[in-house]
């Protein structure tokens, strides 16, 4: 049998291990759970939807699994060392620590701690021999640091092209409240996927004496990591991996904050790649650069809200005209061309200042409407469309908010269980509006 024909065998296999995998239906599970929260928060703050639960949850999976065999390829190259086990123990942890905080299930973290405590008990004399505790500690033994990093290494590379790709399409319009109290717009930018990961991993000697996987057919490249460990032979194993990024921006369009964390995330992978290679070279630093690979994570999230922070929010009403927030899909703004962070001048000729304003002068022409826009560069453009019976009363454009605004989002982070409640998290009542109206 060609190593073709054995990979293709391996591969059916493997994906039989995914859809058996209970945890791939846990992130499934997680990003129904998300979408179904951001429809709510949109129905709530602009009383409508702007995304489908369904088709965007068909889509995330997709876009994952294809990710996945992506990933996966490149994996073959560098070489997997991975143990089933160990895959239970890294989801068990990313899971343990994602209570605290839901942007922990991403894998940079688990594979840090379990690489730290590898180094910890390996550096301990006779810590494997205690069968009591052999369930534990000999996943964590056998855990290979070098190939793990250079799995979050790549999953973070397919990550930030995800983000690139898809990352204003997930954006969320929200209303927040500034630092003094201002009713601000921003945007989050969320997304999760489950990639299905199907690694080519080398035999273990007890397994090629077994008959498991292709122990007489040898692959046509050698891997870069593994050395000797390919000479027992290889099989595929299915598995998921949960990939995601949380991040919020006042100050920038959607565009480029995508572009922006797109471009720290494939400067964190080509860094943690390199830790990889370092751990391959030098076993005994495996606990700093783990360590590292935490720091480093941790670190570029630091760096895009200090970046957020020292500029001016941009989807604020400051009586120039109504800054646009969004528009809806399929609208007749969306047909005119209408950009986020854009200020609506004048409508049917007249200057507007407030929302009433904006309904008074689309009032005047109940056939068409003309419109004075102020683009990024505060330089004048004009547009016009027909007005029929069926469009949006404001021509679907979702406008900044201003202080009369029921609702805003609290920007703390949310835990992990707030996605399994049936009441809305995270969603507050305006109490400055509430003032005002008694």
């Amino acid at each position: 049998m060609s190593w073709v024909q054995t990979l293709g065998l391996q591969w059916l296999e493997a994906i039989l291990q995914l859809l058996l995998h209970p945890f791939y239906y846990v992130g499934i599970l997680v990003i129904v759970l998300q979408y179904r929260r951001q429809i709510a928060l949109e129905r709530r703050l602009f009383s409508t939807k702007l995304h489908s639960l369904l088709s965007e949850s068909w889509r995330t999976v997709m876009w994952g699994f294809f990710g996945g065999l992506v990933a996966s390829a490149l994996m073959a190259v560098i070489g997997a060392t991975v143990q089933l086990e160990a895959v239970l123990l890294l989801w068990l942890v990313s899971l343990l620590i994602a209570l605290v905080r839901v942007r922990y299930m991403c894998w940079a973290y688990a594979v840090g701690v379990l690489g730290m405590l590898h180094a910890i008990l390996s550096s301990i004399p006779g810590v494997g021999s205690s069968a009591e505790w052999q369930w534990l500690t000999g996943p964590i033994l056998a855990f290979n640091a070098p190939s793990m990093l250079a799995l979050v290494a790549v999953l973070h590379l397919a990550e930030a092209v995800y983000v690139r790709t898809l990352g204003t399409r997930l954006s969320t319009p929200l209303f927040v409240e500034g630092k003094r109290g201002r009713m601000v717009g921003a945007y989050q930018l969320q997304g999760f996927w489950p990639m299905a990961l199907f690694l080519i991993v080398p035999l273990s000697p007890d397994a090629a004496v077994g008959g498991a996987g292709a122990g007489a057919v040898s692959l046509p490249w050698s891997p870069l990591l593994g050395g000797e460990m390919w000479q027992n032979g290889w099989m595929i194993i299915g598995f998921p991996v949960m990939v995601g990024f949380t991040e919020l921006t006042m100050s920038r369009v959607p565009k480029d904050k995508a572009r922006m964390s797109s471009t720290l995330l494939l400067g964190y992978s080509g860094a943690v790649l390199l830790l990889a290679l370092l751990a391959a070279l030098a076993p005994v630093l495996t606990f700093w650069l783990c360590l590292l690979a935490v720091l480093l994570h941790e670190g570029m999230i630091v760096f895009s809200r200090r970046d957020e922070e020292k500029r001016a929010p941009i989807y604020v009403q400051d009586g120039k005209g109504l800054n646009i927030l969004a528009v809806l899909p399929g609208s007749p703004a969306e047909e005119l061309g209408l950009r986020p962070g854009e200020v609506i001048s004048k409508v049917n000729g007249v200057p507007i200042r407030t929302k009433q304003e904006l309904h008074q002068a689309m009032q005047l022409n109940s056939a068409y409407c003309r419109l004075e826009i102020l683009d990024y560069a505060r330089e004048s453009r004009f547009l016009k469309r027909a007005v029929y019976s069926g469009d949006h009363h404001q021509l679907g454009i979702i406008l900044a908010p201003d202080e009369d605004v029921l609702y805003y989002v609290d920007t703390k982070p949310l835990s992990f269980w707030s996605y399994f409640r049936r009441k809305l998290t995270g969603l507050l009542r305006n109490e400055k509006q509430i003032d005002r109206g008694m």
